[in-house]
C-alpha cells in the first residue's frame, strides 16, 4: 500500500496515542475532522490499522518473567506447522510468535508471572505437543528498548 505523507502523519501520531480525540488528530496533522476521519477509516478499511489497543507495563501487571522460546518441531509438514501454530495461537502466555530460519522453527515471546509459571507453561504447554521435537528458553535479564511504533519514514 502506498502512503502519502498525510497517511504518515496520521499513523506515526496514532502509534504515539492511538486515544487522541479525532479533532486533536486532525490538528496535528493539518486536515478537517471530516477528512481525517474518513482517511483513518479507509486505512482501517485496507488493513493497514489492524486495531487499537492499550499497552501495559508488564511488571505493574504481574508479568515477572519475559522468556524468547525457540521451537523445534518433529517434522516440516502442513500438518504439523497447522497443528502447532493452532495451538500457540490460543495460548495466552504466547505474546509473540515467528516462523524461522535455522535450527529452530518458531521463536515465540512468553511473557508469566515467575519461573514456576514458566515451567508449568513449557512442559504442559509446549514439551507435551505432539507436532514439537524440542524447545530451547532464553531469558531476558532487562527490556533495554520496547516499541509498537513501525518505521513509517525509512
Amino acid at each position: 500500500m502506498k502512503l502519502s505523507t498525510t497517511d504518515v502523519r496520521i499513523l506515526d501520531a496514532l502509534q504515539q496515542d492511538a486515544t487522541l480525540s479525532q479533532d486533536e488528530l486532525a490538528t496535528r496533522v493539518g486536515l478537517s475532522r471530516t477528512s481525517c476521519w474518513r482517511r483513518i477509516r479507509e486505512l482501517e478499511t485496507a488493513g493497514l490499522i489492524e486495531r487499537r489497543v492499550a499497552v501495559l507495563n508488564p511488571k505493574l501487571a504481574g508479568i515477572r518473567l519475559q522468556v524468547l522460546l525457540a521451537v523445534a518441531l518433529t517434522e516440516h509438514t502442513d500438518e504439523n506447522r497447522q497443528l502447532f501454530e493452532g495451538h500457540i495461537a490460543r495460548l495466552d502466555e504466547v505474546t509473540e510468535a515467528f516462523s524461522v530460519s535455522g535450527e529452530r522453527d518458531y521463536v515465540l515471546q512468553v511473557a508469566v508471572r515467575d519461573m514456576e509459571a514458566y515451567n508449568t507453561f513449557l512442559n504442559t504447554r509446549i514439551l507435551s505437543h505432539p507436532a514439537v521435537r524440542s524447545a530451547s528458553s532464553t531469558f531476558a535479564l532487562r527490556r533495554v528498548k520496547y516499541t509498537t511504533r513501525l518505521p513509517l519514514g525509512s
